[in-house]
């Protein structure tokens, strides 16, 4: 039963990474191999009760991220659609060299930790597209924008995934995660952005006039309006824990209602044609459903792996390879710019229970910070790296040659400040 277990998944591992070359969306072979799994394990008669059982509480606890993901992501849609977005365009309106690619790094930096990677990557090429005209400058400064969106989002608990993920499973609470990783994270900024800035000769030539934004079709007060309801909704996620005790996706659920009733109060006079866009019932139609569905059946095919105590004999190799869990964090970290973080940081958090590493550990603040801003050495390592090279058409070669030593080295010094903070 477990050779075929493991076959199903890594074939279906193995298809996930090749999806850009068989043309099917990794989200339906995720949700084949997590079906294929559970199927293994319940037509084994020795190991279908127990599977039965367990099969239940793995949902409860993944559905607890899907949930979550589903209201930030509409969240940060809904802010979208109403150009919240647009106020960042209009703040940068400097010429100098310096000063432009600092706060295009530290934009993208802090929005990063309150959006998430993806959505401030997307949200940066758009401010990049309409503000700079050379091709080559663009792309050292999108390579920069992949580098601080990971920086990002790993130092807060709803700025990537694999952070929510672990905040979610009781691994880290969100003020020692900001307080044990920000100052790692900004050095995993801060050195590319420094070296960036040196390569970049010259003047960086801007655009005359910052193209009107044609989804612009409210006013600037309605529009910032939903942009800090939208952003205080975020934030106020984490303290919604802390004062309640709920899970996060409760918050989460509860700020995405103030959201609704928001919206459907300011465009209450509106015809529904008029409202359009700015609904929250379109917003839910244009979130990236297939992603979530992908962290949903990559979840339950590596619960049914842990089921079967495939995780706790792998958590034993690593420790007799590597018995410093500093290492293998930044193996992971590496790892991740070549294979998903989510499945290995999901794998990690069912191989090491909270007996071994409690909440909070020393462990577990490292392994947010290495598996969130590892992707950045390659441009397929991450969510924002795949983003910028799908919209921008950036050649995979040309960022290994310019921009992966430079992502390597901020990596790798964020690496060392964390170490040493915590010597």
């Amino acid at each position: 039963m477990i050779f075929f277990l493991l076959a199903v998944f890594f074939i279906g591992y193995l298809l996930i990474t090749l999806e850009n070359a068989i043309h099917i969306n990794k989200s339906a072979i995720a949700l084949i191999t997590a079906v294929l799994c559970w199927t293994i394990l319940v037509l084994n008669p020795a190991s279908k009760d127990a599977s039965l059982e367990s099969l239940g509480h793995h949902l409860s606890s993944i559905a607890e991220i899907v949930f979550f993901l589903l209201g930030a992501m509409t969240i940060v849609e809904l802010i979208d659609a109403h150009d919240g977005f647009q106020n960042i365009t209009e703040k940068i309106k400097t010429t100098n060299k310096t000063k432009f690619i600092w706060i295009i790094s530290i934009i993208t930096f802090f929005l990063s930790a309150i959006l998430d990677n993806l959505t401030s990557t997307i949200v940066m090429i758009s401010i990049v597209n309409k503000l700079v005209k050379e091709k080559q400058v663009k792309w050292q400064l999108l390579g920069l924008v992949i580098i601080s969106s990971n920086a990002g989002g790993a130092w807060s608990p709803i700025g990537d995934v694999t952070t929510t993920m672990l905040w979610i499973g009781h691994q880290m609470t969100p003020l020692n995660i900001i307080k044990e990783t920000f100052l790692a994270s900004l050095t995993c900024m801060v050195v590319p952005t420094l070296i960036i800035n040196s390569r970049i000769k010259g003047s960086i030539l801007l655009e005359e006039k910052t193209p009107i934004n044609q989804n612009v079709i409210l006013n600037t007060f309605d529009r910032n309006l939903v942009f800090l309801i939208g952003v205080f909704c975020l934030l106020f996620v984490p303290f919604f824990k802390s004062i309640t005790e709920l899970p996060p996706y409760m918050g989460m659920l509860f700020s995405l209602g103030m959201m609704w009733v928001l919206t459907e109060l300011m465009h209450s006079k509106k015809v529904s044609n008029e409202k359009g866009s700015l609904s929250v019932s379109h917003a839910l139609r244009k979130i990236d459903t297939p992603s979530i569905l992908f962290f949903l059946g990559i979840l339950m095919s590596i619960a049914a792996l842990e089921q079967v105590g495939l995780l706790a004999s792998l958590a034993t190799f690593f420790d007799d390879q590597f018995s410093d869990i500093r290492i293998i964090a930044i193996v992971i970290g590496l790892l991740s710019s070549v294979v998903d973080n989510v499945p290995m940081v999901a794998a990690l958090q069912s191989m090491y229970s909270l007996d071994i590493y409690p909440t909070d550990h020393y462990f577990w603040e490292f392994l947010a910070y290495t598996a969130g801003t590892g992707g950045s050495v390659l441009i397929i390592g991450s969510a924002a790296g795949v983003a910028v090279m799908g919209i921008e058409k950036v050649d995979f070669f040309w960022y290994l040659k310019n921009i992966s030593w430079i992502a390597l080295i901020g990596f790798l010094s964020g690496a060392l400040v964390f170490i040493l903070q915590n010597a």
